[in-house]
């Protein structure tokens, strides 16, 4: 396959298709790789496989995106928060794959973001020269990873002026400027999961949502269609375990110790136009920082927490009052009216599928990624990152390559474009608006045309929210959305923000009424 054969028709998932894929794959149920699990990590590897020539089957038992994946901090990291624990090896492998998803990957997904650091009377000099030595390690780490500064600018410092431009809400009193560095920021953590998994879909692989899988074994697993109730047992000559948090659900030879990451979600207003990712250190450490960062919508994100999340693993974590406390009174020592729990919007936290090791705090473990065959023959991956997730697919299908005989090609996803990827002159010549460019790359010209056909498409699914009803159906004809919390939750973030979702519910049922 190559980048252009990846087509609108072939990559679209729905429930027509989820219905025929399932009959399809109850008349012959064998396959190369399964995939368990509709994360970040499993569409990657369903990506990997099928790019390969391998048969795929990739199963989630609620929706893609719907763990972890949806509630990272959308930024695509260059490793620089490792250099400081002496963890050169994820540093770099951090921004080698940052630079592969700014470039090729999902050029229309992801944009580069300054980061500020703020230079106020808390900040010392010793302190701004840790940020300072930080940032230009960081630039040597773009460097080593081909990223050229066109596109990642070098860090600098700026003046209080330029600070005060990027983030208007900043302390004046004792402002000596600021030090500015570049990172990767995704639209949407959960539109980037989509987009792998329909590429996947366009390159052969069985894509199927609300399918959970049992009995799971190292060539075989029950299916249940969580909809119907109907089962059928595959069998497969590599399984995969790419569940995250859940990991030890079906792998009980791991033992995982879940780290929850806290954000809150703001109004841009209460930032005043905050066109940076505003970094303020943590007081009394020198290593952790929390930052707010634009955000869709018309938000502003703040996080980000790092906290042990021991028990039962939730479907949707909650932040406590301790880590909503410890958000506000860190950013506030960088504001010059402090924000209170009256501002906040929303909320949201996600837990970190990290491996249990000796090690006192979730803040000390590697967040590098390990794959590991269980004694089941179940071929678990777990650790990682958001940003690193390629390289994690590409081990685990190597391992399953290894392990399993399969006759397969080389990792092609170095250089394969997502769906609706596109830059430079050519999304230029994108004749649509770019809060639609943003979202869907080369395919907004399809939503617009959707919408120019039947006019009522271009209306907004509520008012002062910036999705039309077009983009509502193109998720549920296009991104396998087949239920309200779909559209709400993961194709868009409407949901963040309990007042919108009720606003947006009912396009978002008429959306899915012919389907229904």
């Amino acid at each position: 396959m190559t980048a252009n054969s990846v087509s609108r028709g072939d990559s679209a998932l729905n429930a027509d298709r989820r219905t025929r894929e399932l009959r399809q794959l109850g008349d012959e149920p064998q396959t190369d790789v399964l995939v368990i699990g509709g994360g970040v990590t499993g569409v990657g590897a369903a990506l990997d496989a099928a790019t390969r020539g391998l048969r795929t089957v990739l199963v989630e038992r609620h929706d893609l995106a719907f763990g972890t994946s949806r509630w990272s901090s959308k930024l695509v990291h260059g490793g620089l928060r490792y250099l400081a624990s002496g963890q050169v090896g994820i540093a770099h492998e951090s921004a080698v794959e940052r630079g592969i998803l700014i470039r090729t990957t999902a050029p229309h997904l992801v944009r580069p973001l300054p980061q500020l650091v703020p230079l106020l009377p808390g900040i010392g000099a010793a302190q701004s020269a840790l940020v300072r030595v930080g940032f230009l390690a960081g630039d040597v780490l773009r460097r080593g990873a081909g990223t050229p500064a066109a596109i990642l600018p070098r860090s600098r410092r700026v003046a209080a002026a330029e600070a005060l431009r990027l983030a208007p809400t900043v302390r004046r009193d004792g402002l000596r400027g600021g030090l500015q560095s570049w990172d990767g920021q995704l639209v949407d953590d959960a539109r980037l999961v989509v987009a792998l998994a329909r590429t996947a879909a366009a390159a052969g692989a069985t894509v199927l949502t609300r399918v959970e899988a049992l009995a799971v074994t190292g060539n075989s697993a029950t299916l249940r269609d969580t909809l119907t109730g109907e089962t059928m047992t595959i069998r497969a000559r590599a399984v995969i375990n790419a569940t995250g948090v859940w990991a030890d659900e079906v792998d009980p030879s791991i033992e995982l110790r879940p780290s929850r990451g806290t954000h809150l979600v703001f109004a841009a207003e209460s930032f005043g136009g905050l066109s940076a990712s505003l970094t303020v250190p943590v007081p009394g450490s020198t290593s952790r920082f929390v930052f707010a960062f634009p955000a869709a919508h018309g938000r502003v994100y703040l996080g980000l927490t790092d906290e042990d999340a021991p028990g039962p693993v939730p479907d949707k974590p909650i932040p406590t009052d301790g880590e909503i406390d410890f958000l506000l009174d860190t950013i506030n020592t960088a504001l010059r009216e402090p924000l209170t729990r009256a501002d906040i919007r929303g909320t949201y936290a996600g837990l970190r599928p990290l491996l249990k090791t000796a090690e006192d705090s979730t803040a000390d473990i590697s967040r590098k990624h390990a794959v590991l065959p269980s004694p089941s023959g179940v071929i678990t991956i777990v650790g990682g990152k958001l940003t690193t997730y390629r390289q994690m697919a590409e081990d685990v299908i190597d391992a399953a390559v290894t392990r399993a005989g399969l006759t397969a090609g080389p990792c092609r996803t170095k250089r394969l474009p997502l769906v609706g990827a596109v830059s430079g002159a050519a999304r230029d010549r994108i004749d649509a608006p770019p809060v639609l460019i943003d979202r869907y790359g080369s395919e907004a010209a399809t939503i617009l045309a959707a919408a120019q056909h039947n006019p009522a498409l271009t209306q907004p699914v509520a008012p002062g929210i910036d999705v039309t009803a077009a983009e509502f159906q193109f998720a549920v004809t296009h991104e396998a959305a087949l239920d309200a919390d779909d559209l709400l939750d993961r194709r868009t973030r409407i949901g963040l923000i309990a007042e919108d979702r009720v606003a947006a519910t009912p396009a978002a049922l008429a959306a899915l009424a012919p389907v229904t």
